[in-house]
């Protein structure tokens, strides 16, 4: 097929004009810049619309094994698709646990036959997620995961993180750091400060997981070998992780979209879609975030989409689970922070194209010819609102529900193949 007479994002190859793009066979053939000739293939119209890489989600929560009433493989591909994102990583923190190959192999096999994106599994650092004995990476390599995480939990024994570290370096796997420090916040639901004390909620301190920050990031100081810190949402820690990367230590980080809109004002209502950890933080820590997008500080956003049934989501604020989703809302919010915080497109299109595929070792994120043709065609001119009914997940606990959006996803390709359209 041919893309004809879009915008051509693509961060990857400094690309940012109008052209065209021949699909062959899965694959990007060519992208012309100057025209191309008239050919009887299937020819797509982008007119009006921005044609950019199938964005990479690296932090999802599939819940498959074991939660398949809150999400499963084949919604949250439905789910993804429709946001425009190609490829997703998801956590390991199902029931059984991932970590070892024959979960890898099932997640695996479930996603060729079900899912309408390419879904790579990340295992458990550890076995059970205990943060004891280290689980069998090279195996579940082998069986398919591109990188290792205890993502809910942190590795809490500093020993047993650096042997994860040089144990997963041996199989070229990345390292993904959940950091939270749960004694300094053990019953928290929110943010510490104020406000918590105003909603007579427990609070959580940026503390809990700067302290995690500082340890993982000295570790692969020690060590010499990357380490990638996910969904940072405080200035103190994204300071600790700044200073890192000056001093040449090898590590990344991401942020959600939701600490990038949003503070914990939005608790305000005790509204449960708004409870996730990291908990919403304050108007600085935002700002902060956002600097860091705009600073490279900030490798990659990421959804860490965590779906959770509607009864779960209804209790009280205290005893909500923490979790929310935003696969078909990802691509309106970083156009919203495109829009809102004078930041090049393209530099924020980084976050969720070439710079996950790069720290993840995987193929992707970019539209140069001879790599996967994972496409994405997007109206940034189309407004839209996303309500409980056009959610595709199985669980609709978002705190964009009722938002209104800019910008819509019209097609998604995946290697070559439309898998959602308008």
């Amino acid at each position: 097929m041919w893309i004809k007479g879009g915008t051509i994002i693509d961060p990857a190859n400094g690309i940012e004009q109008a052209g065209d793009i021949h699909i062959r066979e899965g694959l990007i053939a060519d992208v012309c810049l100057n025209g191309s000739r008239e050919t009887d293939e299937e020819v797509i119209d982008a007119s009006g619309l921005w044609v950019i890489p199938g964005l990479i989600d690296m932090h999802v929560h599939l819940r498959e094994p074991g939660f398949e009433y809150k999400e499963d493989i084949a919604s949250g591909s439905r789910a993804a698709a429709a946001g425009g994102i190609t490829t997703v990583v998801c956590m390991p923190n199902t029931d059984p646990v991932n970590d070892n190959p024959s979960v890898t192999r099932y997640i695996v096999e479930k996603a060729r036959h079900q899912a309408l994106i390419r879904v790579l599994p990340a295992g458990a650092i550890t076995r059970g997620l205990q943060g004891t004995e280290l689980s069998e990476m090279g195996l579940m390599k082998a069986a398919g995961i591109v990188a290792v995480t205890d993502d809910g939990k942190s590795v809490t024994d500093a020993g047993v993180m650096r042997r994860g570290m040089e144990y997963a370096a041996t199989f070229d796997l990345p390292v993904i750091s959940h950091c939270q420090d749960k004694s300094l916040g053990v019953s928290g639901v929110m943010n510490e400060g104020g406000l918590s004390s105003r909603l007579g909620l427990a609070g959580i301190p940026s503390l809990t997981e700067d302290i995690v920050i500082s340890r993982d990031t000295l570790l692969a100081r020690y060590t010499g070998l990357p380490i990638h810190i996910t969904h940072v949402s405080t200035a103190s820690g994204l300071e600790i992780i700044r200073q890192a990367k000056e001093a040449g230590v090898r590590v990344s980080c991401d942020a959600t979209p939701h600490h990038l809109l949003l503070t914990e004002d939005r608790v305000r209502g005790y509204d449960t879609n708004a409870k996730m950890y990291p908990p919403l933080r304050r108007e600085e820590d935002r700002l902060a975030l956002i600097e860091g997008i705009r600073s490279g500080a900030v490798d990659c956003i990421a959804t860490d989409h965590a779906p959770h049934a509607r009864d779960e989501k209804d209790l009280d604020f205290d005893l909500a689970p923490f979790g929310v989703i935003g696969l078909q809302t990802l691509l309106p919010a970083i156009y919203r922070l495109h829009r809102g915080h004078d930041i090049d497109f393209g530099r924020i299109l980084a976050c969720v194209t070439v710079n996950p595929a790069r720290i993840l070792g995987i193929e992707g994120g970019s539209l140069s010819p001879g790599v996967r043709a994972d496409v994405t065609l997007f109206d940034p001119s189309s407004s839209w609102v996303f309500t409980r009914e056009s959610v595709l997940s199985k669980s609709a606990n978002s705190p964009f529900i009722g938002t209104e959006m800019q910008g819509r996803v019209i097609r998604t390709i995946v290697e070559g193949r439309s898998v959602y359209r308008i």
